[in-house]
């Protein structure tokens, strides 16, 4: 099965994604993983992209798609995927379609997560992390907090909120999803591919409802 999952930033598309290629049996094609291997390595892409990702900016999108054709022009491309943000503008979509082509790996599906702003603010908003190398143990002030305010309960460092995670600055991301990532659905659906899946409640539940969008019986873990 090939498969691209869509939905705006916290809607869980990671989680998801390796939920999917665990259980499918598919790979699991993340780009930031991508980028990261391809900076270690100081592949020509990689020096390309390393600019951007120190500056915490976006990286453009003719130097995303060189990381997919790299990928995608090894001996060992995968013939079953899950895509994980990856396309997120039309024209990456475009680049993919072709890279697609060229291998004889049509898509199966396109999933999106819809997940309400609103619920978006609130799961990021209320995420803290320990800075701790080694640890990185994450909490929610409402869903999983620490056991004393602030503090880790894996090693008792002092929790950050990565700015990220910042109410305003998911506000932000958001503007910029809707903005590129959006006009994905309708270039999807009208080529009979998107399958939407309601984003909100425990991951189980949410990956029946993935499961559910394409069709498949829901099977215990």
């Amino acid at each position: 099965m090939r498969l691209i999952l869509l939905g705006p930033p916290g809607s869980g598309k990671g989680t998801q994604s390796k939920l999917l290629s665990k259980r499918l049996k598919v790979e699991h094609i993340g780009t930031g993983d991508l980028l990261r291997a391809a900076m270690r390595n100081q592949t020509p892409v990689g020096v390309r992209a390393k600019p951007f990702v120190d500056a915490g900016e976006l990286v453009p999108d003719a130097v995303v798609n060189d990381l997919i054709v790299e990928r995608f022009s090894r001996d060992d491309r995968p013939d079953c995927f899950v895509m994980d943000g990856y396309p997120r503008t039309v024209a990456q979509a475009v680049t993919f379609d072709g890279i697609l082509a060229k291998y004889k790996l049509p898509l199966d599906a396109v999933l999106l997560l819809a997940v309400e702003a609103e619920e978006i603010i609130g799961r990021l908003g209320g995420r803290w992390s320990c800075p701790t190398s080694g640890c990185k143990a994450t909490y929610h002030t409402v869903s999983n907090p620490p056991k004393v305010q602030g503090i880790c309960d894996e090693c008792q460092a002092e929790l950050i909120q990565r700015n990220d995670d910042k109410p305003e600055t998911v506000k932000a991301r958001l503007v910029v999803y809707e903005r590129d990532t959006a006009d994905l659905i309708p270039y999807y659906r009208s080529r009979g591919l998107l399958r939407e899946a309601p984003g909100r409640g425990e991951i189980e539940q949410v990956y029946n409802n993935l499961q559910k969008a394409l069709g498949l019986e829901t099977k215990p873990s």
